[in-house]
């Protein structure tokens, strides 16, 4: 006899939210997680009475009712709204692309003169592109000039972008950047979702609303004792690297990863923005977060004598980091896409989630691929 229903490998939004809803309809469920906390990448850590978002700045967003209804059923949100901000050169532009930053970038008042400005310097790079043979972006680099013009790419884009992938953009794929935003009205809202906030007191919240009542071990890592694991649920509902559960067979999958420097400040108010941006080249890091930003707006802000940031850098992984972003390159899409035909295989495990996809997910879509599951 099997002592759970359900054995869930990993304790992040995907797993405590299977978790919780597994528990509603009956079953017994175990969840486990090699860190030494629940929440996965979502966890925050309590410093000065600030909710540090230990892996980098999570921004819940959507504009599905159903899941924005859920969460709030859990732990209420509140009203943040992501605007972050680009420091060029120790100059200060809105995003996303919107009519603040052409006005900080050129100085035109109306979106007409905007559109001129772009439209100009796309007609430039269209030239240079067509020159060469080409009647399609094929790099990064062709496709956001095309897109927005040389001044904002070679501003805004360009270093910011080869820091975190840690390639030239003239060696990334187009479509990395196709659906890049552009308005011509001011408005610095970075999404376009009818709801977007933080949860009240921090994702722990969250996590432990989710997890409420369910059974967790962490400091237990699934592949130190696999048979044990596999012995005592049912089923398996695994979170983790697609390429470990096969034990590599054809090979690893690459990621990008992310370190963080923290700071504690005894100041209120470090930057005056959650997210800033830092888009030259030179500047190791790729931004500067300031977390009490997240929760706490107006006066709040300075009720909290100290504050706390994290400097974000990002490498490529190593075995031992923990990964953060597939690298969608066709050697890795193929890659992966012959582990996930070897998991259509497992009849007793589903596979669910950022790594055990690969594939890169926000928070809402990936609680509604846990929705779209069916419970057994």
């Amino acid at each position: 006899m099997k002592e759970f229903d359900y054995l869930i490998v990993g304790a992040g939004l995907f797993g405590a939210t299977f978790a919780y809803r597994a528990k509603k309809e009956g079953k017994r469920c175990l969840v486990i997680d090699k860190r030494p906390h629940l929440g996965g990448n979502v966890y925050c850590e309590n410093v000065e009475g600030i909710n540090v978002h230990k892996y980098g700045a999570h921004i819940f967003h959507t504009s599905n009712k159903q899941i924005w209804d859920f969460v709030n059923s859990i732990v209420e949100f509140n009203r943040y709204t992501n605007s972050p901000v680009a420091n060029y050169q120790g100059k200060l532009y809105n995003l996303p692309f919107n009519m603040n930053t052409f006005t900080q970038m050129w100085g035109v008042i109306t979106p007409e003169e905007a559109k001129a400005k772009i439209e100009e310097q796309k007609k430039d790079a269209l030239g240079k592109m067509v020159a060469d043979g080409a009647t399609e972006p094929r790099n990064l680099e062709e496709q956001a000039q095309i897109l927005i013009g040389k001044d904002i790419y070679e501003k805004l884009i360009k270093g910011y972008t080869e820091k975190q992938w840690g390639r030239k953009c003239s060696e990334l794929p187009a479509f990395i950047i196709k659906r890049l935003p552009v308005r011509f009205v001011f408005d610095n809202n970075y999404f376009n979702d009818k709801y977007q906030g933080i949860p009240i007191g921090g994702y722990n919240k969250l996590i432990d609303g989710l997890l409420e009542g369910i059974e967790t071990r962490t400091n237990a890592d699934f592949f130190e004792d696999r048979p044990y694991w596999e012995s005592i649920a049912k089923r398996i509902v695994y979170s983790g690297q697609l390429d470990e559960f096969f034990d590599y067979r054809f090979g690893k999958l690459e990621f990008r990863t992310v370190s963080f420097e923290q700071e504690t400040f005894d100041k209120p108010n470090f930057q005056g923005n959650a997210v800033i941006n830092y888009t030259e080249a030179r500047v190791p890091y790729t931004r500067i977060i300031e977390h009490k930003h997240f929760e706490m707006f107006g006066q709040a802000v300075y009720d909290v004598p100290k504050t706390v940031i994290s400097r974000e850098y990002s490498t490529e992984w190593k075995s031992g980091m923990e990964p953060y972003y597939p690298i969608n390159d066709e050697r890795n899409n193929r890659l992966a896409e012959t582990y996930r035909q070897l998991a259509t295989k497992e009849g007793n495990v589903i596979f669910g989630g950022r790594l055990a996809e690969y594939k890169y997910y926000d928070m809402a879509p990936l609680m509604e691929s846990v929705f779209n599951l069916k419970i057994e």
